[in-house]
């Protein structure tokens, strides 16, 4: 008999959230993802080959908005309410974050609504969401002042919840990236604040258990990865090459690759710069600063546009990785990241493989979720589990 607790994730992505719960002995109900290439990739790897959702009959497998599913399938979820122990997920942080237009009428801020009436319909014992730092900043420049963050936590009061929520920057836990977000816990007995203690005792033994240490640069994720060890044709993609590995330098790099048997690594893709964009990208290599953003000046210099570009610094810790793949330009090569030296980056391992296209452009970049999209969308895996480890000890304290 499966004994593990049970949980459903909104808002699901490709899976780096529900695939760090499964490696930390949850067990899945089931994954609400509205965008097909993003389903694509959790159904493949978590449906498919680890058999991780205990997938209700009456639920299609395929992607679905949440609205929808809460109108279509509200009796059916109210009979499996009592098996659900947590409800996890974040709405899509678009409209919140500061890198974005933050636009506080922007459809996809109205989710939340979606998300508190799934709670309400299936009262889990926890839940765990996640957002941008944005979530708790007003809404001054193109709106009324709302403070999003605050908003979620009064109304999860109003169904019974303790809540407590706090910014957590990843890089404290074992993720060779800069990334801070608004992590917020309910709980319906006993203290939400538990979590975030749990987390902090728990971060150091669960750490050295892997083999690895609580800060890691870029270079120290992706080294084994760069384009000198060797290429090879890419499987997925007619015209391309891709990168070879060499063999792993630390406990970071073995663990992502441990049960990897593949030769060519899935998704590591090189860009096709021309000339002229690979002499720039020399240029800027061995003249700008690292790890920030350039100046205006130095677009100026070096003939750019694009207003966010950085140029990645080895020996520190990554900046947050985005889901425009031009953003960053890789610490020693001249030429962006792939996707595959992103999901180290996001402590995806390297046997978790992403589907559906690489990028999209124009118009389709507010509609599709590629895999550059999918991997800067997602939860780390690696701190998802640890997560997951101090959710169990929170649902073991209440029973």
């Amino acid at each position: 008999m499966d004994s593990n607790p049970k949980y459903i994730d909104l808002f699901a992505g490709c899976g780096g959230l529900s695939l760090g719960l499964m490696r930390s002995g949850w067990g899945g109900i089931l994954a609400i993802e509205k965008d097909p290439l993003a389903f694509s990739t959790l159904k493949y790897n978590l449906i498919e080959r680890k058999k991780h959702f205990k997938w209700p009959s009456w639920f299609p497998i395929g992607a679905h908005d949440i609205k929808g599913v809460l109108l279509k399938h509200e009796a059916e979820l109210e009979k499996i309410a009592a098996s659900v122990d947590l409800i996890v997920g974040g709405p899509p942080c678009q409209g919140f974050s500061v890198n974005g237009r933050r636009r506080e009428r922007d459809s996809r801020n109205k989710l939340i609504d979606s998300y508190v009436s799934f709670i309400e319909l299936l009262k889990p014992k926890l839940l765990f969401f996640e957002n941008v730092r944005g979530f708790t900043m007003e809404f001054l420049k193109h709106g009324s002042g709302t403070v999003y963050s605050d908003q979620v936590t009064s109304r999860l009061k109003e169904l019974g919840y303790n809540v407590h929520a706090e910014i957590i920057n990843f890089a404290d836990y074992g993720v060779p990236q800069r990334r801070k977000r608004f992590i917020l816990v309910g709980r319906l007995n006993g203290n939400a604040n538990d979590f975030f203690e749990h987390l902090k005792n728990k971060k150091d033994s669960f750490l050295k258990g892997k083999g690895l240490i609580s800060r890691r640069t870029v270079s120290q994720a992706i080294s084994d990865l760069e384009r000198k060890h060797g290429e090879a044709d890419c499987p997925d993609s007619k015209r391309f090459r891709s990168g070879l590995y060499a063999p792993p330098k630390n406990g970071y790099q073995r663990l992502m690759r441990n049960d990897s048997s593949q030769k060519i690594p899935d998704s590591h893709r090189f860009p096709k710069h021309t000339p002229a964009i690979i002499a720039r990208f020399e240029e800027i290599l061995s003249g700008a600063p690292k790890n920030k953003q350039l100046s205006a000046d130095l677009r100026l210099k070096y003939e750019l546009k694009k207003r966010s570009i950085t140029p990645l610094d080895g020996g520190l810790v990554s900046p947050t990785i985005t889901s425009l793949p031009d953003d960053y330009i890789h610490y020693s090569e001249p030429r962006i990241l792939t996707v595959r030296e992103c999901a180290r980056i996001q402590s995806f391992p390297d046997d978790f493989e992403f589907r559906g296209k690489y990028t999209s452009g124009g118009n389709r970049r507010v509609k599709e979720v590629p895999r550059y999209t999918q991997i800067a969308n997602a939860i780390p895996p690696l701190f998802a589990e640890l997560a997951g480890l101090a959710l169990k000890e929170m649902l073991l304290d209440d029973n």
